[in-house]
C-alpha cells in the first residue's frame, strides 16, 4: 500500500508483459542492426503508458543505450520547441526510473549527459523560425551521438507536443533512419492528431509499431491490489476496484482514498517506495489549449481524490488547487502570488502535498504526480471561480517574468470581450511565435479580434496585424476575407491605406497583380497615408507592374519607389522596391540588372539570398554563386527550400544531373515539410527535362503530369508557359511537330517577358523545333529574341552563344554554329555546349566536312555521356555514326575510337546507384555523416540525405553499418 510519506509501494509491472517484450525485441534490433524503429504507446489517461514507458527506457540504459527521455506538457504547449528541450536537454525526473543513471560504452552515466547541452539548444532555438535549418542541425547531433552508442528518445504525452517540437518530430524518424536511434512516443487515442502525424510521416522509411494499452484483466488488477495493500483484497475492495474499469491509475487511487479514510489501515504496508504498478505517473490529458482540462474525468477518481484530500489541511487544498489553475507543472512562487499569500505562508501546505503522494518536488517547479490528480482537484473549483483564476493567473505569469506565450493559454480560457489587456497580451504572443509557428500567430490573433468590439481603432489595428499572420501562415483567402470585413467597416483613410498596405503580400501570393496595383493606387490617391505606408504602397505597385507589359513604366516606378523608401528609411519599403526593381529587371531580359539588384535585396535582407544566387547564375557567374551556396548553408535565415532550388539550378547548368534531380526532388520534399508550395511546378519541368536528358521517359511523363496537377492548382502565367514548353519537348520527342510548334507559340503569347524568363537556355532547342515542323516564321522570332536578350547581356557567354546558334541554325550558317560553340565554351554550361556541338557537326556532316563534324559530335557526346545525358549522347553517336567516310569504311568513334552506348541502369545493386550515390555512399561507409559528405562534395545535407535515400533502397540495406560492410566487401575500383 504505502509507506509513512504516502508513496505507494512496487513490486513490478501488471498486465504489460506482452507489450514490454515487445518493446524489449525492438531495442534489440535497433542496437543489432544499427536501423532507427519508432514504437506509438496509446491509451486512455491513467492506463499505464508512462509506466511501460519507464521499464523501456530502464531496459535501453542497461544495453547501452544513450537515454533521452522527456515529457510534453499540457501548459507549455504552445511553447516553441518546450516539448523537444524537455526530451533532449532536461530529461524528465518524474520519469527516471528509482532516479537510476545508466552507463553509456564509456561508463559515463548516460541518463545524466543529456543529448544537447543547454547552451547548445538555446543556440538552436535562437533559430527556430527556420525548422528545415533545425532539423538538420538537431540530426546531426542525434547521428553523432548515434555513432558511439545507439540513442533512445521517447517523449511522454506527444499530443501535449509544441507544433515546432511536432514539425521536427515529423521528419527526424525518417531523416535518422539509417543509424541506431528508437524514438518511443506516448498519447492518448486520438485519430489525424500529433502522433498519428508523426507516425504516418515514419511510415515507409523504418519499422513502426503500435501498442495501444486496454484496460487491465481482472487478475493484473488484483494483483496490483494485492501489491498495493500488501495482502489479498476482499469481497467490498475487489468489487470497488470492478468501478476501475481496468484502469490502474485510477485502481490505485481508489485504494488510497480507502487508506486515507481509514478503510484499509490494517492492512497497510510501511515499506514505502514509488508507485509505478502500471498506474503511469505523469500522464497527461486534455485537448488543445482553450479547454478547462476537466473533461472526461472518471467520477471514482473523483471520489478517490476527495477522499484523500479529506485528510488535507484547508490551507494544502486551497493551494492544491492554486496549483490545478496553473497546470500540471508549476512554480511555487506563481502558485503563492495566485492564494495571494507570501511563499513563506505555504511552505507548511507544499510540505503536506508532497508528502502525501499528490505533487512532486524536484527543486525548480511542482508537479501534480498524475494529470488526473490536478484534473480532480480542479474539478471541485466552480466554473465562475475558474475563468477569475485564470485570467489573474496570466497576470502574475507576465508580472514574474514569464514570455507572453505562457501566459496565452490563461488568456484563452478567462479572457472576456473589451478586455484590452488580453488583447495586448495576445498580439505580443503572436508576434513571439509568428516566425517560429505562423499558424499559432494566426489563430492567437483571430481570437484577439473576436474580442475587440468591431469598428473601434483597436480593432483596425488588431485586424491589420492578423492580415499579415494569415498572410505568413499561408492562409491568404482568410486574410484577403479579414481585410475585405475590415475595409467594410469604414475605416479612417489613413488606416485604410495601411489595411491596404498589409494585404499586399496576400494578394502578391494569390497571383492578383492586377487586384494588387488597383488597391494600391486607390489607397495612395486618399493623399492621407502616412510616409512610410505611402513608401510601401508605391513599392508594391511597382512589384505588381513587373507583371505587365509596360515594363518601361514598371520600371521607372521601381526607381520612384526605391527612392521613397531610402528617403524615409522604411526597411520594408525598401525590401519591396528591390524585389520589384529584380523582378523588372528578370522580366525585361537584363540578367546584369538583375544580378545587381538581387545582390541589394540580399543585402538587406538575407532571406533573399537564393535569389542573388539563381541571378548570378542567369549572368554565368558560377564562381560568385558557388561562393554564395558555401555561405548560405550557414545562413539561418535563408529559406532552405528556396536554397534548394537555387542549388538544383547550379547543379543543372554545371551538368550534375543527377545532383540536380536529387536536389529538385529535395526542394519539392523540404516545400511539402513547411506547406509553401512555391517551385515544385518548376521544379518537376526541369526534373522531366533532365529525364529525358538521361532517356528515361517513364519518368519524364511522370514528372510532366505532376507538373500539369500543380498547374491546375496554380495556373497563373509563369506556371502556364513552363509546361507548355515543357509540352513541346515531349510532343517533339513522340514525333509531333505541330504540337511541339503550338505549345512554343503558346509561350511566346503568354508576354514578352515569359521569353526571357523561360527560354533563357532552351531558345536554340525551341528554333530547331520549329524548323524541323517548316514553321520558318516562329524560328526566325525566336532567334530575333535571343539576339535581343544577348544585346541586353553582351557579357553574358550563354547569351551571346545561344544567339549565334539560333541565328546560325536559321540560315544554316556552319560559320555563325563555329562562334555559338566558341562563345559557349567560354562559359559554365556544358550541356548548352554540347548542344550546340550537335547542331555544328550536323551542319558540317550536311556540307560534306566530315572530319570536323566527328570532332564536334565526338566532343558533344563525350560531355553529354559524362553528365549522365545519355539520351543526348545517343543523338551524337547518332549523328557520328553518319560521318562514315565511305562504304565500307568503319565508323568514326571519336576520342579513343569508343562507341557510346547508355544501356538501361539495373534496378537493384551497386550498379543501379548513380555516380553521385556511389561519391556518398562510399563516404558514408567511411564514417562521414550527412554534413561532412555534403561538404566534401559542395552539396547541401539535404541533397546527400535525398541521394542516401535513393543508395539505400537500391541496395536493400537499413542502416549506416549495413551500407560499410556492403562497400567494404566491393572489388577495388
Amino acid at each position: 500500500m504505502t509507506g509513512m510519506d504516502g508513496a505507494l509501494s512496487r513490486t513490478g509491472l501488471r498486465g504489460r508483459e506482452a507489450e514490454l517484450r515487445t518493446l524489449a525485441t525492438l531495442i534489440s534490433s535497433v542496437a543489432d542492426t544499427g536501423s532507427g524503429a519508432l514504437a506509438l504507446i496509446q491509451g486512455e489517461p491513467g492506463i499505464g503508458k508512462t509506466t511501460l514507458l519507464t521499464e523501456a527506457a530502464a531496459k535501453a540504459g542497461a544495453a547501452g543505450f544513450s537515454v533521452c527521455v522527456g515529457r510534453a506538457d499540457e501548459l507549455h504547449h504552445l511553447v516553441p520547441l518546450s516539448s523537444l528541450a524537455a526530451c533532449v536537454v532536461y530529461g524528465d525526473p518524474d520519469i527516471t526510473l528509482d532516479g537510476v543513471l545508466y552507463d553509456g560504452p564509456d561508463g559515463t552515466p548516460d541518463g545524466g549527459r543529456p543529448l544537447l547541452s543547454g547552451d547548445a539548444f538555446a543556440e538552436l532555438a535562437r533559430h527556430h523560425d527556420q525548422g528545415i535549418w533545425l532539423v538538420e542541425r538537431l540530426a546531426e547531433a542525434i547521428e553523432t551521438r548515434a555513432a558511439g552508442a545507439p540513442v533512445l528518445i521517447s517523449l511522454d504525452d506527444v499530443q501535449w507536443a509544441d507544433p515546432l517540437s511536432r514539425f521536427v518530430l515529423q521528419q527526424l524518424p525518417a531523416r535518422l533512419r539509417t543509424s541506431p536511434v528508437l524514438w518511443i512516443l506516448t498519447s492518448r487515442p486520438e485519430p489525424a492528431g500529433p502522433a498519428e502525424e508523426i507516425v504516418a510521416a515514419a511510415a515507409g522509411n523504418l519499422p513502426t509499431v503500435a501498442l495501444p494499452l486496454g484496460p487491465l484483466s481482472g487478475t493484473a488488477v488484483s494483483q496490483l491490489a494485492g501489491d498495493t495493500l500488501g495482502a489479498d483484497v476482499d469481497g467490498p475492495v475487489r468489487k470497488l476496484l470492478d468501478g476501475a474499469g481496468g484502469n490502474p491509475f485510477l485502481a490505485v487511487e481508489l485504494l488510497a482514498g480507502l487508506r486515507s479514510d481509514g478503510a484499509a489501515a490494517t492492512t497497510a504496508d510501511e515499506g514505502g517506495g514509488e508507485a509505478v504498478a502500471g498506474d503511469a505517473a505523469g500522464e497527461a490529458t486534455g485537448d488543445v489549449v482553450g479547454t478547462s482540462g476537466e473533461e472526461s474525468i472518471p467520477p471514482g477518481l473523483v471520489t478517490g481524490v476527495r477522499g484523500r484530500l479529506r485528510s488535507l489541511s484547508p490551507d494544502t487544498l486551497r493551494f492544491l488547487q492554486m496549483g490545478a489553475v496553473l497546470g500540471r507543472r508549476f512554480g511555487f512562487q506563481d502558485a503563492a502570488a495566485l492564494r495571494g499569500l507570501p511563499a513563506a505562508e505555504l511552505i507548511t501546505a507544499l510540505d503536506e502535498a508532497v508528502r502525501t503522494g499528490l505533487l512532486d518536488d524536484d527543486g525548480d517547479q511542482l508537479a501534480f504526480r498524475h494529470d488526473l490528480l490536478r484534473q480532480a482537484v480542479y474539478a471541485d473549483i466552480s466554473p465562475s471561480a475558474r475563468k477569475a483564476l485564470h485570467r489573474e493567473a496570466a497576470r502574475i505569469l507576465v508580472a514574474a517574468g514569464h514570455r507572453p506565450i505562457d501566459a496565452v493559454p490563461h488568456i484563452l480560457l478567462g479572457a472576456v470581450p473589451g478586455d484590452e489587456e488580453a488583447v495586448a497580451l495576445l498580439r505580443r504572443a503572436a508576434e513571439d511565435v509568428l516566425p517560429v509557428t505562423p499558424d499559432l500567430a494566426a489563430d492567437l490573433m483571430t481570437r484577439a479580434l473576436e474580442l475587440v468590439p468591431p469598428a473601434r481603432p483597436l480593432w483596425f489595428a488588431v485586424g491589420e496585424q492578423a492580415i499579415l499572420c494569415l498572410t505568413q501562415a499561408g492562409r491568404n483567402l482568410e486574410a484577403l476575407s479579414m481585410g475585405d470585413r475590415l475595409l467594410a467597416g469604414r475605416p479612417p483613410l489613413e488606416t485604410f491605406g495601411r489595411l491596404q498596405a498589409a494585404l499586399g503580400a496576400t494578394l502578391w501570393s494569390m497571383d492578383l497583380a492586377g487586384e494588387l496595383r488597383r488597391r494600391a493606387e486607390a489607397a495612395l490617391a486618399t493623399g492621407s497615408v502616412t510616409p512610410e505606408i505611402a513608401a510601401r504602397l508605391t513599392a508594391l505597385r511597382a512589384l505588381a507592374l513587373s507583371r505587365e507589359q509596360n515594363l518601361v513604366a514598371a520600371r521607372e516606378a521601381g526607381e520612384d519607389a526605391l527612392r521613397g523608401a531610402l528617403a524615409i528609411g522604411d526597411r520594408e519599403a525598401h525590401v519591396l522596391a528591390l524585389s520589384g526593381l529584380g523582378e523588372i529587371a528578370q522580366n525585361a531580359g537584363e540578367s546584369m540588372v538583375a544580378k545587381e539588384r538581387f545582390a541589394a535585396l540580399s543585402t538587406l535582407d538575407s532571406a533573399f539570398l537564393p535569389e542573388e544566387i539563381v541571378a548570378h547564375l542567369h549572368a554565368d557567374d558560377f564562381a560568385t554563386a558557388e561562393r554564395l551556396l558555401a555561405r548560405a548553408r550557414d545562413v539561418t535565415e535563408t529559406r532552405q527550400a528556396m536554397l534548394q532550388w537555387a542549388q538544383g539550378q547550379h547543379d543543372l547548368g554545371i551538368g550534375r544531373l543527377d545532383d540536380a534531380d536529387a536536389g529538385f526532388a529535395t526542394m519539392e520534399r523540404l516545400e511539402n515539410e513547411v506547406r509553401v508550395s512555391v517551385q515544385q511546378l518548376n521544379g518537376r519541368v526541369l526534373r522531366s527535362r533532365i529525364a529525358m536528358l538521361r532517356g528515361d521517359g517513364d519518368a519524364a511523363r511522370e514528372h510532366l503530369a505532376a507538373a500539369r496537377e500543380r498547374l491546375a492548382a496554380k495556373p497563373n502565367p509563369g506556371n502556364t508557359a513552363a509546361v507548355r514548353f515543357l509540352e513541346a519537348i515531349h510532343a517533339e520527342a513522340d514525333g509531333d511537330l505541330d504540337r511541339a510548334v503550338d505549345r512554343i507559340r503558346h509561350v511566346q503569347r503568354e508576354g514578352s517577358f515569359m521569353r526571357w524568363r523561360l527560354l533563357r537556355v532552351y531558345v536554340a532547342a525551341a528554333a530547331r523545333t520549329a524548323l524541323r515542323a517548316g514553321d520558318r516564321a516562329l524560328a526566325e522570332d525566336l532567334a530575333a529574341q535571343a539576339g535581343t536578350y544577348a544585346d541586353l547581356n553582351p557579357a553574358v557567354p550563354t547569351a551571346t552563344g545561344l544567339a549565334a546558334q539560333a541565328l546560325g541554325l536559321v540560315r544554316d550558317d556552319s560559320a555563325l554554329l563555329v562562334r555559338a560553340t566558341e562563345l559557349l565554351g567560354a562559359g559554365p554550361r556544358p550541356l548548352v555546349r554540347a548542344d550546340a556541338d550537335v547542331d555544328l557537326g550536323r551542319a558540317l556532316l550536311a556540307a560534306g566536312d566530315r572530319s570536323r563534324a566527328a570532332a564536334a559530335l565526338t566532343r558533344a557526346r563525350d560531355t553529354f555521356a559524362e553528365t549522365g545525358a545519355h539520351a543526348g549522347a545517343a543523338r551524337a553517336q547518332q549523328a557520328l555514326d553518319r560521318t562514315e567516310s565511305g562504304p565500307g569504311s568503319g565508323t568514326v568513334r571519336g576520342s579513343g575510337g569508343r562507341r557510346v552506348t547508355a544501356g538501361p541502369r539495373p534496378v537493384q545493386g551497386w550498379e543501379a546507384l548513380t555516380a553521385s550515390e556511389k561519391k556518398i555512399a562510399r563516404l558514408i561507409a567511411q564514417g562521414h555523416t550527412n554534413r561532412s559528405a555534403a561538404d566534401l562534395l559542395v552539396l547541401s545535407p539535404h541533397t546527400v540525405n535525398t541521394h542516401l535515400t535513393s543508395a539505400f533502397r537500391k541496395l536493400s540495406v537499413n542502416s549506416r553499418v549495413q551500407l560499410a560492410n556492403l562497400v567494404a566487401a566491393l572489388p577495388d575500383d
